[in-house]
């Protein structure tokens, strides 16, 4: 199948195209800029302009529309931005898809649209709660997906995903690059609070994977679905000092800060993405993925140009 992806050029863009041509598709990647490198067919529009989305779509059998902005924080100086991107870009690109004739999309949503939810882990029949405008951008633009398959013209999959984390994670600001940083270079590692809270790490080969699984198990037309895709563990600040402390052999000065707001946990139930896609978190084991980061980090041939 071809299938095109957007954001393609991004963190976990470049793990679901290489998922794809493993799986035995034909993934072509969508990038913003044509000096963007990629090793696989690629295509240069913006999910804003539908002239060039359609010119991308050309002969695509189905989307991965993963492209648009990730920033929580940032979402809530620039919140029209976010919109704009998130929700308005997956519009236009649904525009482009229906007039292309293209039947299938995956799309990569986020599990903090159920805000903070007292029942842990998470499943998908909890109520929406958004709390920032990035979660709330991305709902906007699910229930846009949800309207446009309503039409009996798209078959259409949602994945909200937590904390994609191992490979070749390009942000420094994540916690587990930052602690590794913190292990190599002997520095003090700043936290909020005492380090109990707590999240779903998901390596990306996961992720990437659920996106595959999703492509070869897409429903009937008209009958969006919704996946939680998670380790379905939940694993402390506390647990990844831990963890890195274990692989590098370092020890980690912690130096507390105040406790931010933020949920206390945040773990996605991943059970119904395992029984209905034939997937499962294989690699996100907390040691797997601070060692494979950790490797990755230690080589700077792997970074991205």
């Amino acid at each position: 199948m071809r299938v095109l992806v957007t954001g393609a050029n991004g963190y976990l863009g470049r793990a679901v195209v290489a998922a794809l041509e493993t799986a035995g598709h034909e993934p072509i990647a969508m990038v913003h800029t044509a000096e963007s490198s990629m090793h696989t067919a690629t295509r240069v529009a913006d999910v804003l302009d539908e002239g060039g989305l359609r010119q991308a779509l050309d002969g695509v059998d189905a989307v991965c529309h993963l492209a648009g902005l990730t920033r929580t924080r940032k979402s809530a100086v620039e919140p029209l931005r976010y919109f704009r991107v998130n929700a308005g870009g997956t519009i236009t690109l649904l525009a482009a898809i229906a007039a292309a004739e293209v039947p299938r999309i995956v799309f990569a949503s986020t599990g903090s649209i159920y805000g903070t939810p007292e029942r842990q882990p998470m499943t998908e029949d909890l109520p929406d709660a958004p709390q920032h405008p990035y979660a709330a951008s991305k709902l906007a633009a699910e229930l846009a997906i949800h309207a446009q398959a309503a039409t009996g013209n798209l078959s259409a999959v949602i994945l909200r995903l937590l904390n994609v984390a191992g490979g070749v994670d390009p942000d420094p600001t994540r916690l587990v690059p930052r602690a590794l940083a913190a292990a190599r270079d002997r520095s003090a590692l700043e936290i909020n609070g005492d380090g109990s809270t707590v999240r779903d790490y998901l390596h990306i080969a996961d992720a990437a994977a659920a996106f595959v699984a999703c492509v070869d198990n897409m429903p009937r037309l008209g009958k969006p679905t919704r996946y939680n895709i998670g380790s379905g563990h939940g694993t402390s600040i506390l647990d990844v000092v831990a963890a890195v402390e274990r692989v590098t052999g370092h020890h980690i000065r912690l130096v507390h800060r105040p406790p931010a707001s933020e949920p206390a946990a945040l773990i996605s139930d991943p059970a119904k993405a395992i029984a209905e896609l034939s997937w499962y978190p294989t690699h996100s084991d907390i040691e797997y993925i601070v060692r494979d980061t950790w490797h990755n980090l230690e080589r700077p041939e792997s970074r991205y140009r």
